[in-house]
């Protein structure tokens, strides 16, 4: 009896012990589709050098495939502009200095307004003022002066069109005129021509028949 309680206990536990091992072998897993792929950071454009007038710029697109960065530098004309200035006042380049800063529209308008305008191929003043006004092509391009002289010289144009228009009408009325005159006078001409003619031949005529009367009067 005590053979088979014995027994039936240890088969118990070898049945329970195998159940339990079969369990523990089972394998999970999990799969993640969610998981979105790294961002693409823009880098950093440094300029540590002021007096090269240029600024750093830098961007970055992220796609769910695809991520692209780059940056770049930006130069300022207008930075460069006043640094050159500066540096050819500094040398006692002055007409040089206000020329340079003439390539702004702005400076070029408000400098035609006070009555300087700007330098043009070393001649300042009047005679530079008329000489832009000949030259409105070097004016820059978003001045209000450069349009306004371009209109002024369209004007300048069709008046002096018109101008050699009506001076060569007058020409072709002159000539138009001198000939007729010159027909006229020809004409006049002719006629005193003949009207001599008649004269002599009338004078021609009248001493032979005077002669004549006179013999059978007597």
């Amino acid at each position: 009896m005590l053979r088979i309680l014995l027994f039936s206990t240890l088969f118990t536990v070898l049945t329970v012990g195998a159940s339990y091992s079969a369990d523990s072998n089972t394998v999970s897993s999990t799969v993640v589709t969610d998981k979105a792929p790294p961002t693409a950071t823009a880098p950093s454009v440094v300029v540590n050098n002021t007096d090269i007038c240029k600024t750093g710029a830098a961007a970055s697109i992220q796609t769910q495939v695809l991520g692209i960065a780059s940056g770049i530098t930006i130069t300022d004309k207008n930075c460069e502009r006043l640094k050159l200035s500066r540096s050819l006042y500094a040398m006692g380049m002055k007409v040089a200095a206000v020329s340079t800063l003439c390539q702004d529209a702005r400076v070029f308008d408000s400098m035609w307004m006070s009555g300087t305008p700007c330098p043009f191929m070393g001649k300042i003043g009047d005679e530079a003022k008329a000489l832009w006004q000949k030259n409105v092509e070097f004016i820059p391009e978003e001045s209000e002066i450069r349009i306004r002289e371009e209109i002024a010289a369209i004007a300048r144009q069709e008046a002096e069109k018109a101008a050699a228009k009506q001076s060569e009408l007058d020409k072709i009325q002159a000539a138009k005129d001198l000939k007729n005159k010159q027909k006229q006078a020809l004409k006049d001409a002719r006629a005193q021509a003949r009207e001599f003619q008649d004269a002599k031949k009338k004078q021609a005529w009248a001493n032979p028949l005077g002669l004549l009367l006179l013999l059978l009067f007597i």
